[in-house]
């Protein structure tokens, strides 16, 4: 159990098009310039976009590994907490936070070309 803070950005790299940013004390990620996730390797957390929906699930459901971070529009975005998720939990939020901000195209492409969502090694 637990996600290194290398093994994160190993998945994130394996999602299209996608970018890292320098935002001082954190990672910015996006797609095609859009904001999808953040990393603050100081204190090992990812901040990720979900549905409002997910965010409050999640949170709920495991309060010691997820905690809401803020919601915006029809999203809310939650805080994971690297040490505390498995792999394959993390890509599949990872995913899901890259899908609900890529275009649509790249999303159908990228869903036609990987239809599984576990996070390679």
């Amino acid at each position: 159990m637990g996600v290194s803070v290398d093994e994160f950005l190993d998945m994130v790299k394996q999602l299209p098009e996608t970018e890292q940013g320098d935002g001082g004390e954190w990672v910015s990620l996006k797609v095609r310039g859009k904001g999808f996730g953040y990393l603050w390797e100081k204190t090992e957390t990812v901040g990720l976009k979900s549905t409002i929906e997910e965010q409050l699930a999640l949170v709920a459901e495991r309060p010691e590994v997820f905690e809401i971070q803020f919601t915006a529009g029809r999203f809310g975005w939650v805080v994971v907490h690297l040490a505390k998720i498995d792999a394959d939990e993390l890509f599949e939020l990872v995913t899901e936070a890259w899908c609900l901000t890529a275009p649509k195209q790249l999303v159908d492409a990228h869903e036609a070309a990987a239809p599984m969502s576990t996070y390679e090694r």
